[in-house]
């Protein structure tokens, strides 16, 4: 299946890096956490992914154009697929389209551009490109083959523990407690698409705001709960928390670590 990961935000909350490179590229041991997402995939076999652009662009097109041997890239498409680098004449190990969508849209509009790219695929699978997971991608994907809906992502605790708080309009607090005492679940940006998916897309659209408000109505999204490992890098915090896991030698994102 083809892997479409969304490379264009701006990564506000995490500005220490985001001022001088775009979220994806920012590094989690000595890699960009955009690799260690595209070995999670690649390790289950899908191996052929689109990178959505948009701010900063061109350093992640310099990184794969220039670094493809070290990343056992043989086919890297950019410029809008107008041209195209070649490595030898054996089967590609991964293939990356590099897709500039624009530099101010968002996820919904973002996955329409690179509609036509998807020519032919009946599942493709899609990813925010920010946070990193051991979830079984196989029982993933059997799981939503055999639901027969048209889009499901993967929904987590949050990694923090927070207090959840109820009161009324007065502002007087009736009761608070932790969120690990609560049936709290999250979208943790993995998703899973038919490509009726597109049906669902007006133009203008976030991704999960009207789109998928429309697949519920339709009762055609589901969750793939998962109570494992997930982190998202949203802020420094984020990062330093997966840095230090790569500097003990614990990466559960990565199935070969296990």
């Amino acid at each position: 299946m083809k892997v479409v990961l969304f490379c264009g935000g701006l990564g506000t909350r995490i500005r220490e890096y985001s001022s001088n490179i775009p979220k994806p590229m920012v590094p989690i041991g000595n890699q960009p956490i955009i690799w260690h997402i595209m070995k999670y995939y690649s390790h289950y076999g899908h191996r052929d992914f689109i990178l959505c652009l948009g701010y900063k662009a061109n350093i992640i097109k310099e990184y794969f154009l220039n670094n493809r041997p070290a990343l056992d890239i043989d086919n890297v498409d950019s410029n809008f697929c107008k041209k195209t680098h070649f490595l030898g004449e054996q089967v590609p190990t991964l293939r990356v389209a590099l897709i500039d969508t624009g530099l101010s849209c968002n996820i919904g509009q973002r996955l329409s551009a690179v509609k036509n790219h998807l020519q032919g695929e009946e599942i493709f699978l899609a990813n925010y490109s920010d946070g990193l997971t051991d979830a079984p991608l196989p029982d993933m994907i059997e799981y939503f083959k055999k639901s027969g809906k048209i889009a499901c992502f993967i929904a987590v605790h949050p990694p923090f523990n927070f207090h959840l708080a109820d009161f009324g309009e007065d502002g007087l607090v009736r009761g608070i407690r932790p969120s690990t005492e609560t049936n709290v679940w999250i979208n943790g940006g993995y998703f899973i698409f038919r490509k009726q998916i597109f049906d669902y897309i007006c133009e203008g659209d976030d991704l999960v705001t009207q789109p998928f408000n429309r697949l519920i109505k339709e009762r055609q999204l589901i969750t793939y709960k998962y109570k494992g490992f997930w982190r998202a890098m949203d802020t420094l915090m984020d990062r330093q928390a997966l840095e230090e896991m790569v500097e003990r030698g614990e990466m559960p994102w990565q199935p070969s670590f296990k």
